[in-house]
């Protein structure tokens, strides 16, 4: 047989020794380095698998989160502010009426239209007068006779002291004649109190208005019998009811605490503190009108707690209607350095209320503060805030507390100190 002789170097890679023998130098062969270099290429990948997903992630929330909200930051105003307490007070009319007939008889006529503002002296109602310019006449007559009887009585009188002094007449004479003229000058007074007592009743006949003020619905119509508080055991016939307007009182109540807090304000500053108020009706935003406290009541409610207070404002325009309700806002000290915020950035939490500042690092930070009444539309802060603080007074929906902001200076303004 012929046998074929193969070179070594054209012997197949696996003909050349398993990976790891060495060569005939003693080194490495190359293949080691290829499995080697393989199982390293799969770990990288194994591990790019495993981690990708999460690299991806923590990129895609860091794309994700939104920017700090931006907001408006002042620091608080500062104004010097009297402080002031607010009621809600009734409207009440310095004179209320009841329209009531003093003489009885049959209503012929009215003179006014029901709501009308009337004037005083001004003719409302009129009751028949026939039957008492009847009495009226029957006075007059029998003054008259009494009058005749008195003249007569002084003559007879005058004739006795003359025969009395000629000895003609006795001295019992005298005294006879001068009985019967005082028994005629008691009749001749009788007769004019019962002349004064018709014209009392002709002249109430007539019912005018006691003062200016507006007046209510008739309650009686024309044609009916009215009883009168003179000549009637029944009781009086109400016509209509009349009040005034102008002034106009504006009742309300003070709490012990409030009362309290006043009266060591007014005796602090005894000269500097007046008595003016001002009023706010209900649709009104503004306190727009001025009145004056004229009268505080002498003890304190026992069941309430509360002191009775009123005060006198002026209705000039007839605006302002008895039983209506208004605000009242009443001086309690004379004006003194205040900080003041919008009372939109005063935030309640339960019993408390709170200011959002923003902190050196923009960092939301909430401060607890006590408050005070409004003045030029901004809240007062009695305690609670510096005057360096940065105050969130815009963008406040966006923002919680211990969160970052992008904040902006923004700029509080006062207003008119009537609203």
């Amino acid at each position: 047989m012929k046998h074929v002789v193969i070179p070594p170097e054209a012997e197949s890679p696996i003909g050349q020794g398993s990976p790891g023998s060495p060569t005939p130098d003693g080194s490495t062969q190359p293949g080691v380095r290829v499995w080697i270099g393989l199982a390293v290429a799969m770990g990288v990948l194994g591990a790019a698998v495993v981690a990708g997903p999460r690299l991806f992630a923590s990129s895609a929330e860091q794309a994700a989160l939104p920017p700090p909200p931006p907001v408006a930051v002042s620091p608080p105003l500062q104004r010097n502010v009297e402080a002031r307490l607010q009621f809600l007070g009734q409207l009440s009319a310095l004179e209320n009426v009841e329209l009531r007939a003093q003489v009885g008889g049959t209503l012929t006529e009215i003179h006014f239209k029901d709501g009308d503002i009337v004037h005083k002296g001004d003719l409302l109602f009129v009751i028949d007068p026939v039957p008492y310019e009847i009495k009226l006449s029957q006075a007059m007559a029998q003054l008259e006779s009494a009058k005749a009887r008195l003249e007569l009585a002084t003559i007879e009188l005058q004739r006795a002291e003359a025969l009395k002094r000629t000895n003609a007449g006795s001295a019992q004479n005298v005294d006879q004649r001068a009985m019967e003229q005082r028994t005629a000058q008691a009749a001749v007074d009788g007769a004019k109190a019962q002349v004064r007592d018709a014209q009392f009743d002709l002249d109430h006949c007539r019912i005018t208005a006691p003062f200016t003020g507006r007046i209510g619905t008739h309650l009686v119509s024309v044609g009916n019998l009215v009883a009168g508080s003179r000549a009637s055991s029944s009781p009086t016939t109400l016509l209509a009811t009349l009040v005034s307007l102008d002034p106009i009182y504006l009742n309300f109540d003070l709490s012990e605490a409030d009362y309290m807090a006043f009266l060591r304000e007014r005796q602090k500053h005894p000269d500097q503190l007046g008595n003016r108020v001002d009023v706010s009706l209900s649709d009104e935003a503004s306190f727009s009108r001025d009145g004056t406290l004229d009268f505080i009541d002498n003890a304190l409610n026992r069941s309430s707690g509360t002191i009775h207070a009123r005060a006198t404002i002026p209705n000039s325009d007839l605006l302002l209607t008895p039983g209506g309700f208004a605000r009242v806002r009443l001086a309690l000290s004379p004006p003194s350095p205040a900080l003041l915020v919008p009372d939109a950035a005063v935030l309640a939490d339960q019993s408390e209320h709170i200011v959002l500042t923003v902190g050196p690092n923009d960092t939301v930070i909430p401060k607890i503060v006590k408050l005070g009444d409004i003045h030029g539309g901004l809240r007062v802060i009695r305690s609670g805030l510096a005057p360096s603080d940065r105050v969130i007074i815009d963008g406040i929906p966006a923002v919680r507390p211990g969160s970052k902001v992008s904040p902006s200076t923004g700029s509080i303004r006062f207003g008119s100190d009537r609203g």
